[in-house]
């Protein structure tokens, strides 16, 4: 893989010209990235990233993945507008248990160097901190972005969040990193590692950062908190129908940033959201499962079909009240809700519109009751 192709993406590269001095040197490059286990799933927007990472490897270089198991009780503070909530060592633990894993789907597993930052925290006592913390000033700490902005709007940040970035700046001391990779909003962060790194006496890393992928929102950065996310674990037929739901605008940056190989989108914006949702489902659950993930969703919203696997759902003979049935076996929200979805035209049995509050048992013994667009149910009766 050539020096261009390394850098295509990149927003930020710092220092200018030094990561190009370092692959003529001829060694294989360290390269780090370190994701901190806040919670249990990988989305695309870390995909985007990983990608580069995985880049590095296919050229010839060793891949540095850093789990941070201890940056994860601080909580990394970029972006922020308030305080983090602390997660409890269980839960962080548990999060970073499926990381690995859900990492591996990009990453080449036996060219991947997994290390997780307890290694050196956990046993780190005050002398230790107290060389570190001497290394930057506060004056810099608060001079990022995130933290000026609380500062001037009178908002809390804690002592833990200005050691933050010294817990990262840390990580890439010990793993002796060349390169560190991370979003924009990392640019701070990596660049600290530089001046930690040279505070140790090693060689400073060079600070790589990448575009962040937008939500399917289209508006907000991809996210868990916000539930504009698509989780590289999530099922192809989820997957697919996420990427359904994305602006036509945001067509272009996904297809950019996630398949830098395939052609961008030139046709019917559908279609290119078709061809991004097969092209997603492939890589994280094997070729073919994009075919199939689209079938599946044509089964729903365009042939309005059922899917191949519906829940069943046994019901005693006798009458059968649509809204308490609908709440309780098919998930609507309320049966305010429900019994509006009936006179509305909203449920069906096996296609065929059920208008009725109160249906006899018998009217849908063996058939598929559909409530809206994704809620189905095969019907059976006791006895």
């Amino acid at each position: 893989m050539s020096t261009h192709d390394l850098l295509a993406r990149a927003v930020d590269v710092q220092p200018p010209g030094e990561l190009e001095k370092r692959l003529q040197e001829g060694a294989p490059l360290r390269v780090k990235l370190g994701v901190d286990p806040t919670a249990p799933d990988i989305h695309l927007g870390h995909a985007v990233v990983l990608g580069k990472l995985r880049e590095f490897q296919d050229a010839g270089h060793t891949a540095v993945l850093i789990i941070g198991d201890w940056t994860a009780r601080v909580g990394d503070p970029s972006g922020r507008s308030s305080t983090r909530p602390m997660l409890s060592a269980e839960e962080i633990d548990a999060n970073a248990e499926t990381y690995q894993e859900q990492a591996f789907r990009i990453l080449d597993p036996d060219r991947t160097e997994v290390r997780r930052n307890g290694e050196w925290f956990a046993e780190m006592g005050l002398e230790p901190l107290f060389r570190l913390a001497s290394t930057t000033t506060v004056n810099q700490l608060l001079r990022r972005r995130d933290f000026a902005e609380r500062m001037g709007d009178d908002r809390p940040i804690s002592v833990l969040e200005l050691i933050y970035p010294l817990m990262q700046a840390y990580d890439s001391v010990m793993l002796e990193s060349d390169v560190e990779l991370g979003g924009t909003d990392q640019l701070f962060n990596l660049m600290l590692g530089r001046e930690v790194q040279q505070a140790y006496g090693t060689r400073p890393q060079v600070a790589m950062t990448l575009p962040i992928l937008p939500g399917t929102d289209g508006v907000r950065r991809m996210s868990k908190s916000t539930g504009n996310y698509i989780g590289v674990t999530e099922a192809p037929e989820e997957q697919f129908g996420k990427v359904m739901s994305i602006p036509d605008a945001q067509m272009p940056e996904f297809y950019e940033l996630l398949f830098p190989g395939e052609p961008g989108p030139s046709g019917h914006p559908n279609d290119e959201k078709r061809r991004l949702g097969r092209l997603v489902a492939d890589r994280f659950h094997g070729s073919g499962a994009g075919d199939e993930a689209e079938a599946h969703f044509d089964r729903l919203f365009k042939d309005r079909q059922a899917p191949d696997e519906v829940r069943e759902v046994v019901v005693p003979a006798g009458t059968v009240h649509m809204p308490a049935l609908l709440v309780d076996e098919l998930g609507v929200a309320s049966r305010s809700e429900a019994r509006r979805m009936v006179q509305q035209g909203g449920v069906s049995a096996d296609g065929e519109v059920v208008g009725e509050i109160d249906v006899d048992s018998s009217a849908l013994d063996g058939r598929v009751v559909r409530a809206g667009k994704k809620r189905f149910a095969r019907i059976r009766v006791s006895g």
